[in-house]
């Protein structure tokens, strides 16, 4: 099986969050989801649990940071051209994120760009020209 990654957010408003990332393209899984949890997909492989500030302390005993004044994670998401990239941050901003909170980084290999969620998680949204790299070889501990 593939390794999958769950990304856990604290929000504050479950039903806000999941039509923010439902309209940045996540799809929500009803599996897993309940009035205190929502899990969004956005590949095979890569979830964000959004959970409310109670039952997101059922996991831990630390303090819930303030994600629009604290930075406890900078996440990112690969995107397949320039212009999803754009899209992506688009409809972040038009579904309430801010969008470009950091500077964009434009090289001739890469694009990126980033933006907050309604609760000031901070999200890259980055491509990658990867036939501009040189391939390396495989190593025993990567």
């Amino acid at each position: 099986m593939a390794r999958m990654i769950f990304v856990n957010l604290p929000v504050a408003d479950v039903a806000r969050a999941t039509a923010f990332y439902e309209t940045i393209g996540a799809v929500k899984n009803p599996q897993f989801c309940d009035p205190t949890t929502s899990c969004m997909v956005f590949s095979e492989n890569i979830y964000a649990m959004l959970m409310t500030h109670e039952k997101y302390s059922q996991f831990t005993s630390k303090k819930i940071a303030d994600a629009r004044t604290t930075s406890q994670v900078l996440l990112c998401l690969s995107a397949d051209s320039r212009d999803e990239v754009d899209e992506i941050v688009g409809k972040a901003e038009a579904a309430g994120g801010i969008a470009d909170p950091s500077p964009k980084d434009e090289y001739d290999f890469m694009y990126g760009r980033s933006f907050e969620d309604p609760d000031g998680h901070l999200w890259g949204v980055n491509w990658m020209n990867m036939d501009a790299f040189n391939p390396q070889p495989a190593t025993e501990n990567a």
